[in-house]
């Protein structure tokens, strides 16, 4: 019994450091809008600014007194976010605004390093607070319990100012209708940025807290932010309430997880939430998402029509350089060509779904990580000939997208977006921890092409057929009934309804469409490697996918094979700079303000207005 309630403790100290980013994460969202993935990374400076306080101010005070002064720069911080980077791209479709916070993490990323070095940073322990309780003869710090008995006073601090104050009175209301606060002649840019400032502040007060307990590092960013995006989404996006309720959920389960079923300890949280979402598809406390409220990509500004003339002609020539690369070039150049292509391919399949369909997915990798496993599994356990194997990659890839696409597709918006996450972590969690079968993170090797593919000219021609194939399949699919069809019920799901289109059994089919393609693209990355590992299942692969699809356009048909072209190329480049993170940072925060319209839509667009000016100098 004694165990037990320590466990539950511990639990309920761990939910402190979780209930507080994601409250801030919360109440962004509820007035913004905004799915803020840098929120993460605020949580990570309030966690640094702690340490370098706390060695500067000494004593109880000091210690104390350095959790709020971290929350307070965090959320000064923060207002320079939002006004720099946010408010500039607030009515552009969510999809953009999500890119700019991604953006920021690469920013954020290298100045920590520069300033705070590599190294980790040890969290002093809390003065007066360094011994241990025993409670039914079991130790429980006195930390946990101080946090204990701090996490409801936070509840309750919040609960007052949104409830019985002027500003939570304004937050309230845009929460609920901010096109109706901003006809009453509140300024909405100010209370945007009072929010952002409060939510921003909330992180840094989360990371400085959890000090005790943890650390400071430069990967804190990132294993925080999945776990607070399932509090969120579990409690229901813009409720506090449900943040409390959902980080305490989380908390104790992953303490008793990691004693009693430790092979759960990367799935449980999302087996919860994927739980807590087909049972209530819009979280524990949140509220129904009003039509294209979020993941929208915005509508095309021209109807969208087959390639003309001369865009056949100049792809044909594309093709005609691609196949004589062989004949200039070396073994790496066609090495280099064959990643971009295997690229190309997996956002081109992200792209049929997000752009022609308006299906936003934060797990795609789970698809062409599964088709690159399915193809390596059969090889291993089955000694399977590479051909069978190949063709198997899309079969599973497409299988599982089918199972977990009917139950995505029930749920819209960020709620859809994230159901697509948790799938995709079950399937990087089982991957990872299923040693005996998947080989966890030693990955699975000697995954090697048939013979008369074993050459680097061979298979980079075979590559060069089958991806450049599998693009062209994509568009034929978006100019074909389907793509009409799917483009239907994107702009207007009820009208769609209305003229007979069963709406979701078409973004089924579109959602398997494009996990079978993602999966082909998996079973050319395997071969081409040899090996495959649980990265290329991780988070991260995912949103370099969105990432090339918005670089390239994602109004735009061609956008996410041009963005992939281009980060692929410039990838070789860019890793060799120190901070390369930051230079790709400003890169796609510079684009999303300047050029949202990506590669492919401003050169369209310059190329439009170097046209009318043409015309206009004949006319005279």
């Amino acid at each position: 019994m004694g165990l037990f309630v320590a466990q539950l403790l511990t639990g309920l100290a761990n939910a402190a450091a979780l209930f507080l980013v994601a409250s801030g994460l919360s109440l962004i969202f509820g007035v913004t809008r905004i799915v803020n993935f840098a929120h993460g990374s605020l949580y990570m400076l309030g966690a640094y600014f702690g340490v370098t306080l706390m060695h500067m101010l000494p004593g109880v005070f000091g210690f104390w007194g350095s959790i709020l002064l971290s929350g307070l720069i965090v959320g000064l911080i923060g207002i320079v976010i939002e006004i720099c980077v946010l408010r500039p791209v607030y009515r552009a479709p969510e999809l953009f605004q999500l890119v700019a916070t991604f953006g920021v993490i690469l920013v954020i990323q290298d100045l920590t390093l520069m300033i705070w070095g590599a190294e980790d940073q040890l969290g002093p322990r809390a003065p007066g607070l360094k011994s241990v309780v025993r409670i039914l003869g079991e130790p429980v710090p006195q930390y946990d319990l101080a946090l204990i008995a701090i996490t409801p006073v936070i509840l309750l601090g919040l609960w007052w100012l949104i409830a019985k104050t002027r500003v939570g009175i304004l937050v309230r209301a845009a929460t609920q209708d901010r096109e109706m606060v901003g006809a009453l002649g509140v300024n909405q840019s100010w209370l945007f940025t009072g929010v952002f400032f409060l939510g921003s502040m909330l992180a840094g007060l989360g990371g400085a807290i959890q000090l005790p307990k943890g650390g400071a590092d430069l990967l804190m960013d990132l294993n925080i932010i999945a776990a607070v995006f399932v509090v969120v989404v579990i409690g229901g996006m813009g409720s506090i309430p449900g943040a409390f309720v959902a980080a305490v959920l989380i908390s104790v389960l992953n303490v008793f997880g990691v004693s009693y079923l430790p092979q759960s300890t990367l799935v449980l949280m999302y087996v919860v939430m994927a739980v807590v979402l087909l049972v209530r598809p819009y979280g524990l406390f949140g509220r129904e998402e009003k039509a294209g409220e979020h993941g929208q990509v915005g509508e095309p500004e021209r109807p969208i029509r087959p390639a003309g003339m001369r865009g056949r002609m100049l792809v044909a020539a594309l093709l005609a350089a691609l196949a004589l690369v062989p004949l200039f070039g070396g073994n790496f150049t066609q090495v280099l060509i064959t990643d971009i292509l295997i690229f190309c391919l997996f956002a081109a399949s992200l792209q049929f779904m997000l752009s022609t369909g308006g299906l936003v997915s934060f797990g795609h990798a789970a698809y062409f990580g599964g088709g690159a496993y399915a193809a390596a599994l059969l090889v291993t356990y089955a000694g399977s000939p590479m051909e069978l194997a190949f063709l198997f990659a899309p079969l599973a890839a497409g299988l599982l997208a089918i199972i977990f696409g009917w139950f995505c597709i029930r749920l819209s918006g960020v709620y859809f977006a994230m159901l697509t996450l948790a799938f995709s972590q079950l399937v990087w969690s089982l991957v990872f921890q299923w040693y005996d079968v998947t080989g966890g993170d030693d990955g699975l090797v000697n995954i090697w092409p048939a013979e008369w593919l074993s050459g680097t000219t061979a298979f980079y021609y075979f590559t060069l057929i089958v991806g450049v194939g599998g693009i062209i399949l994509l568009r034929h699919l978006t100019h074909a009934p389907l793509g009409y069809t799917l483009r239907a019920t994107r702009d207007s799901a009820r009208q769609a309804e209305a003229t007979g289109i069963n709406v979701k059994r078409v973004q089924w089919v579109a959602f398997a469409t494009a996990g079978a393609m993602a999966g082909l693209a998996g079973g050319l990355f395997v071969f081409s490697k040899g090996s495959i590992f649980p990265n290329e299942l991780e988070i991260g692969k995912s949103f370099d996918a969105l990432i090339v699809v918005f670089l390239g356009g994602v109004k735009t048909l061609s956008g996410g094979v041009v963005g992939a072209a281009f980060m692929e190329s410039a990838k070789d480049w860019l890793t060799r700079l120190e901070y390369w993170r930051l230079v790709l940072g400003l890169v796609i925060i510079g684009v999303v303000i300047i050029a949202p319209d990506g590669i492919v839509g401003t050169l369209r667009k310059v190329s439009e207005r170097v046209g009318l000016r043409r015309s206009e100098e004949f006319m005279k």
